[in-house]
């Protein structure tokens, strides 16, 4: 269902007074600029003319960057795609790294330091645990949202870390079972603690901190929360494409907008419950603004057995499980895509569901399509 309100709009109808008011970098400026154009006549686009009927289709081009709401569904599944060939036959877990709200001024000053900062640590708590539990190297998956569901800025980390890690003989060995046949990770209360010190003990080396600063930090309780295995691979591969390509704030969470102001809901956690906020459009564009990452940022990383150096590892493990795996992996189209996984065939005629949209002519940014050749291009595919 098509959304009521874009971000788009609020981007439309803001932008001048939010660039007066907040004077962003040209980076930023350009981003909304992108998300403002796409899918509009400013980036160009094609017409297609049904085989069949004759109907018409003007498609206008996406933006295709990563922070659009409306660009993220085929990126997501192409993405999907290609971790399905990375699973094992074990318990996968959901491991959220959380931290506290102090920290948030050096992750609005320094984002770049501060954002790697929290992958290295994530990654160098779970990997210690692996090495003293399993005496293996296990694998993650991390990615990073730096928003809350009010928009406000939260950076964390949501992470999917297999069941267990090769050995020093590169055999597999699996985190414990208990008697109930539920399996666990590692003890959430001693990762949070572990964290904390080797995030406060990175920080100090790359950004030092007053002693009072520190102090204060740890003092909070940062909080790693770790859920229940999943139920199996395809669970997995569902949380994937729940989280790996989010944005902020999705179109369809927007309710209203007024001449002065911006609608939208949110879940409150502290009870659970969905609620509705209302923000000043300058203030909604500064807090969606906030969650713009430092151009070219690596938001989603792979680590130990999981990451790309490991791959030819990973495979032989696979084997040992009797998974077997095509050398050469079929890249889809987004077409393909679509079709397999949305629902959807962009080639099939929307009017009379029987031909197929044959693109008929390209027109360039900036420029609505001629329609005086409409009939013409229109007799030539018939």
């Amino acid at each position: 269902m098509k959304p009521s309100y874009e971000l788009a709009q609020v981007i439309e109808q803001f932008g001048d007074s939010f660039n007066e008011t907040h004077s962003p970098n040209d980076y930023i400026k350009r981003i909304l600029h992108a998300i403002q154009s796409c899918r509009t006549a400013a980036l160009g686009g094609h017409v297609d003319a049904c085989e069949e009927c004759g109907h018409i289709r003007i498609s206008y081009n996406s933006c295709r960057n990563r922070h659009c709401p409306k660009c993220q569904n085929t990126q997501r599944e192409a993405w999907i795609e290609s971790r399905k060939q990375d699973l094992l036959p074990v318990p996968y877990f959901h491991v959220v790294f959380t931290l506290p709200a102090n920290l948030n001024g050096l992750f609005l000053k320094q984002p770049v330091v501060m954002y790697n900062l929290l992958f290295k640590t994530a990654w160098e708590t779970i990997a210690q645990f692996s090495f003293t539990n399993l005496c293996s190297e296990t694998g993650m998956i991390a990615v990073l949202h730096t928003w809350g569901q009010n928009l406000s800025l939260h950076p964390h980390l949501h992470c999917i870390v297999p069941g267990g890690g090769i050995n020093y003989k590169g055999r597999f060995k699996q985190v414990k079972i208990s008697k109930t046949g539920r399996s666990f990770l590692f003890p959430v209360k001693n990762i949070s603690t572990v964290y904390r010190a080797k995030f406060i003990s990175f920080l100090q080396k790359q950004v030092p901190q007053e002693n009072s600063y520190i102090s204060e930090l740890y003092k909070n309780n940062w909080v790693v929360y770790a859920k229940e295995p999943f139920a199996g691979p395809q669970q997995v591969v569902e949380y994937l494409g729940r989280y790996t390509h989010k944005v902020a704030i999705s179109n369809h969470r927007l309710v209203e907008i007024t001449n002065e102001n911006v609608r939208f809901k949110y879940r409150d956690y502290r009870d659970n419950v969905q609620k509705e906020m209302t923000l000043s459009g300058n203030e909604f564009l500064r807090r969606f603004c906030q969650h713009i990452l430092p151009k070219s940022f690596i938001r989603i990383r792979h680590y130990g057995m999981l990451a790309t150096t490991k791959r030819k590892q990973l495979r032989q493990i696979q084997k040992n499980f009797g998974i077997t795996i095509a050398d050469k992996k079929e890249n889809k189209d987004w077409k393909q895509i679509c079709r397999e996984y949305l629902s959807y065939d962009p080639d099939l005629c929307p009017h009379c569901k029987k031909g197929f949209m044959v693109t008929i002519l390209h027109f360039d940014s900036g420029r609505a399509p001629p329609s005086y050749s409409y009939n013409q291009q229109i007799a030539t595919v018939k």
